[in-house]
């Protein structure tokens, strides 16, 4: 939500019309994370499935399988459809070839008939094994044209070997796509096919492979034969071994993101490594923190095309070893951590391949009745990522999910979707400043998939969930506004952004320049109570703002200078639905090293013009540094201060004033019922 710069005049209108269902026309939601409907009620399958989804049937895809393109807002699979369970290839076939959305749960060894074949998988389906036993013998799958929205997890896919090395006449792939788009290959062993493992050709896009074995084989991975340069693709956490070319080779890739993968070739085996990655024709590749063990060529690269290394680790290798040229940064379009380069052989010796929680009842049963999941960047928790711990949250729990986060900075977009409450994210340090949840989107940053994020959109954190709480941690916006002038006019960054009820904020940091703490409601008739306490807000432009019925009480309100050393702004801008209770600053501090004089107490905030709101902030025995201006509201966007509800009481300082028309107080019968409790409305929150 924007300063007024030349918007068109308003005149506040005081009649109470009926309210309209809808979110402020200034926001946009932020759904780089999580999509569609979780799963409910199961129908009939090939084999009856619990009532209830297990966790791992609403996994999404991270990377570039995440990024929102081409129609289709990441991957989720066959999320929304039945899930069934096959032993035999008709059953298979039958399910992964049909139009509407399955999730397939391998349950035991499929020998394909006749050997090679490839199953011809269609959109929108989750294929994923039984624990480990999930096993494709002697044949794989074939994704073609236009064919979006597939995962393929934790599957066994070998033996299509027929006998030559070098085969040329047995195109025998464990996954092939020509023309695909959205596709997350995860946690797989792949092996002694008669091609290539894996093939994504022909401007296939937008793919996410991880977490993988790749092994005995010649061609490992091949990605292109095309003349366009579209691919955009992401490799990650696989571990490559006994492998000889291929690995992969990118071929005019618009975008390749390779970071930690193990590639090995083992001293004394009969297969030896030809090269390992290699960036061909126009192909833009980022390589990261990966580690090369005994490859012969470990980089190579055409001279028209791009190789970028950051933190990798050569033991072993010889010949070339090439970067240079220009790429991209991935960040820009997804968020992700980096393991250390030494840490690899540990992490995916025991984390890549098929896993035995996925796909089995008892475990995931196991997993969705935890009450508590932990996160950790060094693979000491069960997750790495605070969204791997949100996404593990089964939907519409019924009781608290504890996501207690060990310390660190986990540079990522968090999203607590509607269907998962009674979330609590806690960190585990012995400060609020040893666990930090930071990234750097703004209102006006370009969204890969075309135009920008809006405001609502560039949230650190989103929460849409209700009973939801956060403890002792930071969230942060750290938008660099100096250094993206050319989106002067949409700077704002949101750190933190709720919508929803029953919002508990203890002890936390929330830091950001313009626009720090959105608190919204799901929709303008819709009561949204947050109730933020002894913690720290930290802005400068109408950084704490929003619809809810909001209470910031015992914390401190720190004050920011600008990007360019100046000394203005403003602490609230409300935008309260007409006969409710809109923002309250009670027994708290308002501080900061700024100029005196220079920044509001608020000014109303009408989104999209909306005449019939009703902006409230009281803010009371509170603390006010000099900072605050003697006539501390002011008018906004055509719309009058003096029309809406501001008001103060009992507030003291070098900031604190006298009772003017400029500076309303309440009288003491009026301060009654403007009390914590009275914004709270019968709700106690209490930590959980």
């Amino acid at each position: 939500m924007s300063e007024p710069r030349s918007k068109a005049q308003h005149r506040r209108r005081r009649s109470r019309t009926a309210l309209a269902v809808g979110v402020p026309l200034a926001l946009t939601a932020a759904g780089t994370f999580t999509y569609g409907t979780d799963l409910g009620i199961l129908g009939s399958s090939v084999q009856q499935a619990s009532a209830a989804a297990p966790a791992w049937a609403a996994d999404t895809a991270d990377g570039f399988a995440s990024v929102n393109s081409l129609g289709q807002n990441g991957t989720y699979g066959g999320r929304g459809g039945q899930i069934v369970t096959v032993t035999t290839q008709a059953e298979l076939e039958k399910y992964a070839t049909a139009t509407q959305p399955y999730v397939i749960v391998v349950a035991g060894t499929i020998n394909m008939n006749p050997v090679g074949k490839e199953i011809k998988v269609q959109s929108d389906k989750t294929i994923v094994g039984r624990g480990t036993a999930g096993h494709i013998v002697g044949g794989g799958f074939f994704l073609g044209q236009g064919v979006h929205n597939v995962i393929i997890r934790n599957l066994t896919i070998r033996d299509a070997y027929q006998g030559i090395w070098n085969d040329k006449d047995h195109d025998f792939d464990a996954i092939q796509m020509d023309g695909a788009h959205h596709v997350w290959i995860d946690h797989n062993d792949l092996r002694h096919m008669a091609d290539g493992l894996i093939d994504v050709r022909k401007d296939s896009t937008n793919v996410t492979v991880s977490w993988n074995k790749l092994s005995d084989n010649n061609k490992t991975f091949g990605i292109g034969w095309t003349e366009n340069v579209k691919t955009d693709i992401t490799i990650h956490h696989n571990w490559i071994r006994e492998t000889e070319q291929r690995n992969p080779s990118t071929d005019n890739a618009a975008h390749a993101h390779l970071y930690n993968n193990f590639l090995e070739d083992a001293p004394g085996t009969a297969i030896k490594s030809a090269y390992g990655n290699y960036s061909r024709g126009g192909t833009k590749m980022v390589l990261e923190n990966s580690l090369f063990q005994g490859v012969k060529n470990p980089v190579i690269k055409d001279s028209g095309a791009a190789v970028v290394q950051r933190g990798n680790s050569f033991s072993g290798t010889s010949g070339r070893n090439e970067s240079g040229g220009t790429a991209f940064d991935p960040k820009t379009y997804y968020p992700y951590s980096l393991d250390k380069a030494a840490d690899l052989p540990a992490v995916l010796k025991s984390g890549a391949g098929p896993r035995a929680s996925i796909g089995t009842t008892a475990a995931t049963t196991k997993a969705a009745a935890a009450t508590t999941l932990t996160v950790a960047q060094d693979g000491s928790g069960q997750y790495r990522t605070v969204q791997a711990a949100v996404n593990a949250v089964p939907a519409n729990n019924p009781s608290r999910v504890v996501i207690a986060v060990k310390p660190g900075t986990y540079r990522e977009l968090v999203k607590v979707p509607s269907n998962k409450p009674h979330v609590t994210i806690q960190g585990t340090g012995g400060s609020r400043k040893d666990t930090t949840i930071v990234y750097n989107n703004a209102s006006g940053t370009p969204k890969p998939g075309g135009g920008t994020y809006g405001t609502g959109g560039s949230a650190t954190v989103a929460v849409e969930a209700d009973d939801f709480q956060a403890r002792n941690l930071t969230i942060s916006n750290d938008f660099d506004e100096k250094a993206n002038q050319n989106i002067i006019k949409d700077q704002q960054a949101v750190a933190l952004r709720t919508a929803a009820d029953k919002v508990f904020l203890d002890g936390i940091i929330v830091s950001g320049d313009q626009d720090t703490l959105l608190l919204d409601t799901a929709s303008k008739d819709r009561l949204g109570r947050v109730y933020v306490s002894n913690s720290y807000v930290i802005g400068n432009v109408d950084f704490i703002f929003g619809r809810a019925t909001a209470v910031v009480d015992k914390s401190v309100i720190t004050l920011k200078k600008r990007w360019n050393g100046t000394s203005a702004g403003y602490i609230t801008a409300p935008s309260t639905a007409a006969n409710r209770k809109g923002i309250l600053i009670a027994n708290s501090t308002v501080n900061g090293d700024v100029s005196a004089g220079s920044f509001y107490l608020g000014r109303p905030w009408h989104a999209g013009g909306d005449a019939s709101l009703d902006p409230q902030t009281t803010v009371r025995n509170t603390n006010l540094s000099s900072a605050i201006k003697s006539t501390p509201w002011t008018d906004m966007s055509g719309f009058s201060w003096k029309d809406d509800r501001f008001a103060e009481y009992g507030n003291y300082g070098a900031g604190a004033g006298q009772a003017s028309t400029n500076r309303p107080h309440l009288s003491d019968a009026q301060a009654a019922n403007q009390e914590v409790g009275d914004w709270l409305a019968g709700w106690t929150p209490s930590a959980s």
